[in-house]
């Protein structure tokens, strides 16, 4: 058989020299999709029980021995430190960070960074929200941490890591993609973007705003919601790519 008969026969049927690597590329897709799923599944479970057994308990015997020994930290500047590494997530800030990085994308041209990272952002504030209402846990007492925080809302999970991870962590992986391999600017952005991520937990275990397992909660959480976001964004990505290829085709 020749070349050109083994590529494409009279029928117009697949050609077999183009055939193997769209079955290997559909191979590897739905390996990426089966430990994506798996993921979820894993990470929603774990969730779910830390969740159920919050709603039961107001802590943990592992709470209270992981906040006092993360609360015995007696450094110069170290409450200071985490006071303000927690600052970000005060309030407001969070939706203002989020809707300005947004709307900042979206004027640079970027549509499907600013829609995935409302995604992200906002979807994980709304899930956390319910999640505090469904549980229902209250913040460690002063009884128990030495004194109370300032603020009585409710304690599972975190709001403060479920937005650091959905925000930050977003614009980790952004920074990834989009900035020049090696470029000192991508290193850069990539600490910015990771040591937040990496410190708000152990600052609200400081600050007696969390019992840790409040915090465990919220990385489970916001790293399941961070994952749908990405994929979302990576879909969104692939849409707009084959739609400008088909404008330029046109």
């Amino acid at each position: 058989m020749s070349e050109e008969t083994r590529k494409l026969d009279e029928g117009g049927a697949e050609r077999p020299a183009e055939a193997a690597p769209a079955a290997l590329r559909r191979r590897l897709a739905a390996r990426r999709l089966l430990r994506a799923e798996t993921f979820y599944v894993a990470g929603l479970a774990a969730y779910s029980v830390l969740a159920l057994l919050a709603y039961h308990y107001a802590y943990f015997g592992w709470d209270l021995r992981a906040a006092r020994a993360v609360q015995s930290i007696d450094l110069p500047g170290w409450f200071e430190f985490m006071y303000w590494t927690s600052w970000p997530g005060n309030g407001w800030t969070p939706h203002v960070l989020a809707f300005v990085t947004a709307l900042l994308f979206f004027t640079r041209g970027r549509q499907s960074e600013a829609a995935a990272l409302s995604l992200s952002a906002g979807g994980g504030a709304l899930i956390t929200r319910a999640f505090k209402m469904l549980v229902g846990r209250p913040r460690p007492s002063a009884e128990l941490v030495g004194f109370a925080y300032a603020n009585n809302e409710l304690s599972f999970p975190s709001g403060h890591v479920t937005f650091y991870v959905c925000y930050f962590g977003f614009l980790f992986f952004v920074a990834f993609a989009l900035l020049p391999r090696d470029s000192w600017r991508r290193r850069v952005a990539l600490a910015l973007a990771a040591l937040p991520v990496l410190l708000v937990g152990l600052s609200r275990v400081t600050l007696r705003a969390h019992w840790p397992s409040d915090v465990a909660g919220a990385y489970l959480l916001s790293g399941v919601w961070l994952a749908f976001s990405l994929e979302m964004y990576r879909r969104w990505k692939k849409h707009a790519t084959v739609e400008r290829a088909t404008s330029a085709a046109d």
